[in-house]
């Protein structure tokens, strides 16, 4: 269903119509309320979640109806709100590469929270960034959010080295790709759409990751933990499904000098 409204949709509607979704939400919830699905993203109660992906790989039950988080979403929202300092009072300066709307709305409320969006491409965006060369000095930020971004990134090596280098000693990054098996597959003379979608997953990404992810980001000088959804803290007593997915999120730490 998701899939099929942003199809249908030119690429300059997409934010307005999110808008006009979030304005609605007290309505949506009402009509999609039920007790089957968890989001912690928007605190909401749902009968189910809609479902995403083109018609040859479409996914059921992966996409809130109230406020559109994935499962990547949902785990990192519950990872950095109960595991990590994020909202703990102390001042912060945070960057969020290729930010998501509703982490982004949620995100400027917190008290004491610099907050910084940037993406090359994403006009929405407070400062417009490339990823491979940040334009910030060295250990700038306390935390970094990193989403599904850096499998567009032909020189991955070095946008993990920027993020590191801009990160702050004691700070932590956390980053997400798409994860499928345990060696990453890239080919950077591969550049027709047709074939990228079919290694690679999707027809502007530039590899597919394994697991070993996390020796690239090690290699960069970070201390790595690989979180799953079965390894976060449900903040919610009655346990449902809230469906986290299978690819894990890549808790990077930056040592104290």
């Amino acid at each position: 269903m998701v899939t099929k409204i942003k199809a249908l949709l030119p690429s300059a509607f997409v934010p307005v119509v999110i808008s006009l979704w979030h304005k609605l939400r007290p309505f949506i919830r009402i009509i999609f309320f039920g007790h089957e699905r968890y989001c912690p993203v928007c605190d909401s109660w749902t009968r189910l979640f809609l479902s995403y992906g083109p018609w040859n790989r479409r996914r059921k039950g992966v996409v809130c109806p109230v406020c559109f988080s994935h499962e990547r979403h949902r785990l990192a929202w519950v990872f950095i709100t109960t595991t990590t300092d994020l909202v703990c009072g102390l001042p912060k300066k945070l960057l969020h590469f290729a930010p998501e709307p509703e982490f982004e709305r949620k995100l400027k409320r917190i008290p004491r929270l610099e907050y910084l969006s940037a993406d090359l491409l994403n006009t929405r965006v407070i400062e417009k960034m490339d990823i491979c060369g940040i334009n910030r000095p060295d250990d700038s930020f306390d935390i970094i959010l990193c989403s599904h971004v850096l499998e567009h990134v032909s020189d991955d090596r070095k946008a993990i080295r920027e993020l590191f280098r801009v990160l702050k000693p004691g700070g932590w990054a956390l980053l997400q790709v798409p994860v499928s098996g345990e060696v990453s597959v890239e080919d950077a003379s591969i550049t027709e759409p047709e074939e990228r979608e079919r290694l690679f997953g999707q027809i502007d990404h530039v590899r597919r990751y394994g697991l070993d992810i996390k020796d690239r980001l090690k290699a960069a000088g970070f201390q790595v933990d690989v979180i799953y959804g079965k390894d976060v803290t449900e903040p919610w007593s009655e346990k449902r499904p809230c469906a986290y997915g299978t690819s894990p999120i890549f808790y990077c730490r930056k040592a104290m000098e």
